[in-house]
């Protein structure tokens, strides 16, 4: 079993044909401030692997910063069908929906284990957009 990709976006949906569809891909957050929550980042994995390995498969993912502290994880499993008669490759996509606390700036990298193996790291950088000030007449500073 191996992850073809795992990417971070804005939403995705797995059709009733199975058909992965990902919209909003992205490595970067900016925010107001710290702590921050990011809602409903979609978390995108696609899993691969030959009909020998139809069946459950176990998945662990890992949201961990720089200093490799936990923020948040989960566990749960990936299901394979047996596939149509003469097809050898198995794949499937999984979509996880979180609401991630960012406790503060910095890189940050989903880390994704299937079966017990390390698969994936996913980076996420946060950072804090800059104070904008706007000029108005008279050169007073509006906030």
């Amino acid at each position: 079993m191996h992850l073809d990709f795992a990417v971070v976006a804005d939403y995705a949906i797995v059709d009733q044909a199975g058909k992965l569809s990902v919209l909003g891909i992205f490595q970067h957050i900016w925010v107001q401030q710290f702590p921050a929550m990011h809602p409903r980042l979609h978390l995108v994995l696609r899993l691969k692997g030959k009909r020998t390995e139809v069946g459950e498969h176990h998945v662990q993912i890992r949201l961990v910063d720089e200093q490799g502290t936990e923020i948040l994880g989960g566990t749960g499993s990936v299901s394979f069908a047996e596939p149509p008669a003469g097809v050898t490759d198995i794949e499937a996509g999984a979509i996880l929906v979180f609401d991630v606390p960012f406790p503060h700036a910095g890189a940050y990298r989903f880390e994704i284990t299937i079966d017990g193996q390390g698969k994936a790291a996913v980076p996420l950088t946060v950072s804090q957009l800059p104070a904008q000030a706007t000029r108005g007449s008279g050169g007073q500073t509006l906030h």
